[in-house]
């Protein structure tokens, strides 16, 4: 005797597959961040109950009261009983999480923010290079030239350049020793490498001024120039930036 079997269930039958909770969450969590960066929900105002999130998106209150306690985590608000969820003043953000940072830069029209993080890499990692130039030893001279050379290799490739460059930094950053500020400034150069705007137009002319821009850094960390590494790899980061954000009409 055959048994048939159990018909589906209406939710088995639909030909939409479930989208999981996670990955609902992660949605809900960007766009919150993104009505808080942008201003949307200023700091001071309070997000929408519960349950008018969960109409909004769509999604039940309990993907929405785990992604409320993600946007806790990165410092954007903090619920207070009586108060309810409560924006927080930018200073209070974790600039650092990749998901703050990503909503930034998305939104960074005026380039404020890549400006800063100019700044910010040329601080970190003009000391760093300092750091290199101070307690060197061969060996590690020997790697920022062979790194350097590899720039000299691939000056003329649009695609190799880049991924040679940033490893020319990040061994410099390596060989500092300092763990700290080499986390940091590869959190933020990571993620900025993301941003089109970050990138701006490349060109092979532009290379070039960067290989001789590095080329000075890597001569002062070699002959133990401190002050002349920090001040290289400092205005390095600095102009690069400025050729992107100002590319000239050859370079457009």
């Amino acid at each position: 005797m055959t048994v048939d079997p159990a018909p589906a269930s209406p939710a088995l039958r639909s030909s939409a597959p479930r989208v999981p909770a996670a990955r609902l969450g992660v949605a809900v969590v960007h766009d919150l961040v993104t009505e808080i960066v942008t201003g949307e929900v200023a700091p001071g105002e309070a997000l929408p109950t519960e349950e008018r999130l969960a109409q909004h998106f769509g999604v039940s209150r309990t993907v929405i009261r785990e992604s409320v306690k993600r946007l806790e985590e990165k410092g954007l608000i903090t619920s207070t009983p009586g108060r309810g969820t409560i924006v927080e003043p930018t200073t209070s953000w974790n600039i650092l999480d990749s998901v703050v940072l990503s909503v930034m830069l998305e939104n960074d029209d005026s380039l404020g923010v890549l400006d800063d993080l100019a700044v910010i890499r040329g601080a970190l990692e003009g000391a760093m290079a300092a750091a290199t130039a101070s307690h060197h030893s061969d060996d590690e001279i020997a790697q920022v030239l062979s790194s350097l050379e590899e720039m000299e290799r691939t000056v003329d490739d649009l695609d190799e350049f880049p991924d040679a460059d940033l490893r020319f930094h990040f061994l410099v950053m390596t060989l500092s020793r300092n763990e700290l500020a080499s986390n940091i400034t590869k959190i933020l150069f990571t993620r900025a490498r993301q941003s089109a705007r970050f990138l701006g137009h490349q060109t092979s002319d532009a290379h070039q001024i960067t290989l001789d821009e590095h080329r000075r850094v890597y001569e002062a960390i070699a002959t133990g120039d401190v002050a002349g590494a920090e001040q290289a790899m400092r205005s390095h980061i600095i102009d690069a930036w400025q050729r992107r954000r100002f590319p000239t009409r050859r370079e457009t």
